[in-house]
């Protein structure tokens, strides 16, 4: 199925992507094929571990909470806040999957290292948050950070397995999770970044595509 979906992805993401005033302005393609985007991100996830299990209904809900959060963000003001919360809850329920096979925070350099990343990425955002937004900007870069820790110890955890090719593409999306959203946060508090959505929108859907695709699928012993 993945033949069909994976090229309808594609071109679902790069319309959305080409809607941007900068390239078609034409606003209709992103309603469209934004939310279609990340439907089929969730066709994907859905093929994929085992049948009820918490790792998995945890991953699709992520899923469907970041589909919620695109949908608002189609209004870039007023949707930024809900969006906000509804990607703070996708990136928990992440975790939630991510912990399942491993504890959190069971290799400490991963968590260390994106700590880092998260303290420079606030330190360069923090004069121009409003102060209304610091609370939940900070929140939310913490659990974005921590979550794509927990991909790269899954990866770690998971090295000379079967599951470390798997694992090992997982941490790539959760690192280019921190970089499309950081780069969303350059945008909008401290430089407009021209042209921002075509390397930011393109590097979120390979990331959601690459931490959906972490369980093996179906049919896989």
């Amino acid at each position: 199925m993945n033949a069909v979906i994976f090229p309808l992805f594609v071109l679902s993401a790069a319309l959305a992507t080409l809607a941007a005033p900068w390239a078609l302005a034409l606003p209709w393609l992103a309603w469209v094929f934004k939310p279609l985007a990340t439907i089929l991100v969730i066709v994907h996830a859905a093929q994929r571990g085992e049948a009820g299990s918490l790792e998995r209904r945890a991953l699709v809900a992520g899923l469907v909470f970041s589909l919620v959060g695109d949908v608002a963000l189609l209004w870039p003001q007023q949707g930024f806040v809900p969006g906000l919360v509804a990607f703070l809850i996708a990136h928990l329920a992440y975790l939630v999957a991510l912990t399942r096979r491993v504890p959190l925070a069971g290799w400490w350099p991963a968590f260390a290292g994106y700590a880092v990343v998260a303290g420079g990425i606030l330190a360069l955002l923090w004069p121009g948050v409003p102060a209304a937004l610091r609370v939940p900007v900070g929140v939310y870069v913490v659990c974005l950070a921590s979550m794509a820790a927990q991909v790269a110890v899954v990866w770690w955890r998971h090295r000379g397995t079967a599951f470390a090719h798997r694992a090992g593409w997982a941490a790539v999306g959760g690192a280019l999770f921190v970089f499309s959203d950081a780069m969303i946060a350059v945008d909008r508090f401290a430089q407009p970044l021209p042209a921002a959505s075509l390397f930011i929108l393109p590097a979120y859907w390979v990331a959601q595509w690459l931490i959906a695709g972490w369980l093996a699928p179906r049919h896989t012993p």
